[in-house]
């Protein structure tokens, strides 16, 4: 990797993994927070009333225990969602910023080969995300050991975030690809980007009845079942994903050496 471009990447984008840090702070601890074994029946009841939506969010099974609350309520939708902004967000800042700017020319210009640099801006995308769900790993374990002692199943937990962070890696990978194969910066934004958000919208639709059940086979997201992880099972489907995450990015960084960049 090229140390000095790591050093302003991590600079630069440091503010904006704060920010991220800071609004799942606020969601993990108030869900956590919300914990009652007493509140599935009040939930039970609602459910029932607009069992569409709860099923389309991942929310169609309030469960038990505090694991399987947490993973219906924050992973089925929230921690999919908000780091996937992140992830487009931050390959914008990495990669297609460089191309709008014209600032190409000074990453090429520089004596470090072209596939370091690649790998460097990869790193710091991998790293953003490794560092939020570890972050959210640690903060609901600790608020869940102060507010609720001994509820949380934490190797179970520990699972529902090795999920999340599977498939949080193959969204980042995609969309890692996609900006590094289109030259114009609208594909190579929103090429992965928009296929990530199709993959989630098809997993919400197949959640909804059992006439769209078929649509989980058109998206990686089937892989990742929070619920089901949280209650240690579906972990072999989360090879699939880290190794689909593996092969985009290092996918990416072949293409971005060898194609020809207009600066």
């Amino acid at each position: 990797m090229s140390g000095a471009l790591l050093k302003k990447e991590l600079r630069a984008n440091g503010p904006l993994a704060a920010i991220f840090l800071g609004v799942v702070t606020l969601y993990g601890s108030m869900i956590t927070s919300m914990f009652d074994p007493k509140l599935g029946d009040s939930l039970n009841i609602m459910m029932e009333s607009m069992p569409e939506l709860f099923a389309a969010f991942g929310m169609s099974n309030p469960g038990a225990s505090l694991t399987q609350f947490l993973a219906n309520y924050l992973y089925g939708f929230l921690l999919i969602a908000l780091p996937l902004v992140m992830i487009l967000l931050l390959v914008q800042r990495l990669l297609v910023r460089y191309t709008d700017r014209g600032a190409m020319a000074w990453l090429l210009a520089s004596p470090t080969p072209r596939w370091k640099l690649a790998l460097t801006q990869a790193f710091v995308l991998v790293a953003a995300v490794v560092l939020l769900v570890g972050y959210m790993t640690g903060l609901c374990g600790v608020l869940a050991q102060v507010l609720f002692p001994g509820e949380l199943e934490f190797d179970r937990f520990a699972l529902v975030n090795l999920g999340d962070l599977g498939l949080l890696l193959f969204f980042a990978g995609l969309c890692f690809c996609s900006a590094c194969l289109f030259q114009s910066s609208g594909p190579a934004l929103w090429v992965g980007g928009g296929l990530s958000v199709v993959f989630v919208l098809l997993d919400m639709l197949a959640g909804v009845g059992e006439q769209a059940e078929f649509l989980r086979w058109f998206t990686p997201v089937t892989l990742y079942d929070p619920v089901a992880l949280a209650n240690g099972e579906n972990v072999l489907p989360l090879v699939g994903l880290y190794l689909g995450a593996v092969v985009l990015f290092a996918a990416g960084v072949v293409v971005f050496t060898r194609r020809d960049i207009c600066v």
